[in-house]
């Protein structure tokens, strides 16, 4: 394939420092490949809703809607996200042009005076507005008291500093790629705290009828971290998955064998978790959604409670 030609683009971001860090990230690589590129600050109705868990105003979809808004008249040309807030079907128009190399998916336990879950003392405090966060914890400590944390990554910080809160869990990757690592009491083991579909890695969409930023956009991509969050996706998407359903995937791809573990959680009734994990051979984008799509079956055959894709 000849090389594509050089690019004048404009990325849609939103405007919180880890937003912004990731769109500056995306867009050093593509000026390093010759494109002349800018960025397109925004505020997402999901930054500014912060007295309500997602759950409850719309789910993830509030952090890319006037992205895509903006990709649609024009005014921008690629957006920038973190995968782990994309929803798991994309309106139609819209594609996911590039998966860019995962940074660390794990949970970060930050706390002053504690340094990890098990040194809480019982009916400590946790923060966190992450339903799947939520039941991971109760399966682990029971005894405490979870508390919503909305805000960008430096509100939650904040919040914790002013004393809200005994510790607070939030994604290691964001911590890391601010250069804020130092606030990591511990990082969870995945087999205590799954991650959420997609956690760690960046997705970046654009209109699906511009072949010619597909092209752009194609070295950027990260093949092995493609296939592992597509199926994490799948599993998601085939339990009718959003920010109201406490649901985790995560897999590991070793030597074109993908691992997949899934968990799902009833926040309210406080059953054990249901789980489910399966290993398969996986090269396409076909048989990693096919994977995701069996554990699914799994968990609901285990009792989880998926959403009707038809009833919504």
């Amino acid at each position: 394939m000849s090389p594509t030609q050089p690019l004048t683009l404009v990325i849609a971001t939103r405007e919180s420092r880890l937003a912004l860090w990731q769109a500056e990230h995306v867009q050093a690589l593509l000026r390093a490949r010759g494109h002349t590129v800018s960025l397109l600050g925004m505020t997402t109705q999901g930054d500014q809703i912060l007295d309500r868990s997602l759950s409850k105003v719309g789910g993830k979809g509030l952090f890319v809607k006037e992205l895509e808004v903006a990709l649609e008249e024009g005014r921008a040309h690629i957006a920038v996200h973190s995968l782990k807030d994309v929803p798991m079907e994309l309106p139609e128009g819209f594609a996911l042009a590039c998966v860019m190399e995962r940074e660390d998916p794990r949970d970060a336990f930050v706390s002053h005076r504690y340094a990890s879950l098990d040194a809480l003392p019982q009916g400590a405090v946790v923060g966190t507005s992450s339903l799947r966060r939520q039941v991971l914890l109760q399966a682990l400590r029971p005894d405490l008291r979870i508390e919503p944390l909305r805000g960008n990554l430096d509100t939650r910080l904040r919040k914790l500093d002013e004393g809200q809160y005994d510790a607070i869990v939030l994604a290691a990757a964001g911590l890391k790629r601010l250069g804020l690592q130092e606030r990591i009491r511990t990082e969870f083991a995945t087999t205590d705290m799954l991650p959420a579909a997609g956690q760690g890695a960046l997705g970046i969409e654009i209109r699906s009828d511009r072949q010619d930023l597909m092209d752009a956009l194609a070295p950027l991509a990260h093949q092995d971290t493609w296939l592992t969050v597509t199926a994490e996706r799948a599993v998601s998407r085939a339990m009718g998955g959003s920010c109201s359903m406490p649901l985790a995937a995560h897999g590991r791809l070793v030597q074109g064998t993908l691992h997949l573990d899934a968990a799902w959680g009833d926040p309210d009734a406080r059953v054990p978790l249901v789980r489910a994990s399966a290993s398969a051979p996986v090269a396409t984008l076909e048989s990693a959604d096919a994977l995701g799509i069996a554990i699914a079956a799994q968990l609901r055959a285990g009792g989880a409670r998926g959403v009707d894709p038809v009833a919504g």
